[in-house]
């Protein structure tokens, strides 16, 4: 099996796996408890904590342990929500984002906040003019996710940041594409809030966690959850140890292999792109070139239907777009991007660090006998 989605998930690294081992029979104990085997667990928590800062250049005290991304961008949210009225009501996001920032911005419009949606241009990158506009200082909170799921795009968050703070709003940033891939240093981008999630960097999946700028007690809303007062009492519940650990652990072999990596894909990539436009003339590939995530492209095959290519390449795993927007359907990025003819036609193709394009003659040969079919 071929697998070409890592921007759906990506396996754990055999690091991750040794890892974890212990946390899940051996040092079981609750974090919580204040027996040798608590204690334990806590300081594996506690290292955990510091590797998964240091990939993110925060402080310890500034990581909140949740179940992912998805998760860290609803606990955001629902913290503006269930807060006593305040006269900011006007919250901003990308048009472009995913559903965990969308929806919950959208539930906020529902309860009487105004909604801006920052246009993108046709790579999907945010327009900074238009948002220097929009930004105003009714604004309370600007949500921009640093790199895009589908088409790779990566966003100019730090210029984002400075134009929601010049006008008095705090800035978050959905990271979970970016944790691990890029560069992504809290410092320098000058961000309140990011999110992040184990499983997009060789993590366990159910883990992830939320940048909080000055650590939880800086929370600047109602915390939304109610419980034993883990996390600060911002995410009570207890510590899934295991799940931490393996988070802590990828985040480690990021840091150390982060430049590396990005060259081999960028290397891939290009490889890539080239023999798909020779092999392919009519392929059109519409993840931007330069500012893109390593590894990620996004493609237009003309008269050919993704998801009849995805079911036909049975072999290489390859998607249409975000899991998260279901099997099938095209997705609101793509509908904004892609012209109305060809938003039927575009598949995602992420490599990671163990790809190769060991599959590409299937893969094009798929293409080419679904074009023929076309024909007959």
């Amino acid at each position: 099996m071929i697998y070409w989605d890592h921007n759906s998930t990506t396996p754990c690294a055999p690091e991750v796996v040794e890892a974890m081992r212990p946390y899940w029979n051996d040092d079981f104990g609750n974090p919580a408890s204040s027996h040798i085997m608590g204690r334990r667990a806590a300081a594996a928590v506690n290292k955990a904590r510091q590797q998964v800062a240091t990939l993110a250049n925060a402080l310890p005290e500034e990581i909140v342990f949740t179940s992912g991304a998805t998760e860290s961008n609803n606990l955001l949210f629902l913290g503006v929500l269930l807060s006593p009225l305040q006269e900011r009501r006007q919250i901003a996001v990308s048009a472009i984002e995913h559903k965990s920032v969308l929806e919950p911005a959208r539930l906020l419009q529902e309860r009487g906040f105004e909604l801006i949606e920052l246009p993108v241009d046709k790579n999907g990158a945010v327009d900074l003019e238009a948002a220097a506009r929009l930004i105003t200082p009714r604004c309370l909170l600007v949500s921009v996710q640093a790199a895009n799921n589908e088409i790779g795009t990566i966003q100019p968050i730090a210029e984002l940041a400075r134009l929601a703070h010049d006008n008095g709003a705090y800035f978050h940033s959905d990271a979970a594409q970016a944790l691990g891939r890029i560069p992504f240093d809290v410092l320098k981008i000058n961000c309140d809030f990011a999110s992040f999630s184990a499983h997009k960097l060789y993590g366990p999946k159910g883990i992830g966690a939320l940048f909080v700028r000055g650590g939880a007690r800086c929370w600047p809303w109602v915390r939304p959850f109610r419980g034993g007062g883990q996390e600060a009492d911002l995410r009570p519940g207890t510590l899934n140890v295991p799940a931490i650990v393996g988070f802590g652990e990828a985040c480690k072999i990021a840091a150390m292999n982060l430049d590396k990596k990005r060259r081999f894909l960028d290397e891939l990539t290009t490889r890539f792109r080239g023999i798909l436009h020779e092999k392919i003339p009519t392929a059109r590939v519409i993840t931007p070139i330069e500012k893109s995530l390593p590894g990620t492209l996004s493609v237009i095959f003309p008269k050919v239907n993704s998801d009849v290519l995805v079911a036909n390449c049975k072999t290489i795993c390859i998607s249409r777009g975000s899991a998260c927007n279901g099997a099938v359907g095209v997705s609101h990025v793509i509908n904004l991007i892609v012209e109305g003819g060809y938003r039927e036609c575009v598949v995602r193709i992420s490599f990671g660090s163990q790809s190769s394009l060991d599959g590409l003659d299937l893969f094009i040969n798929t293409v080419h006998k679904l074009l023929e079919n076309q024909h007959e």
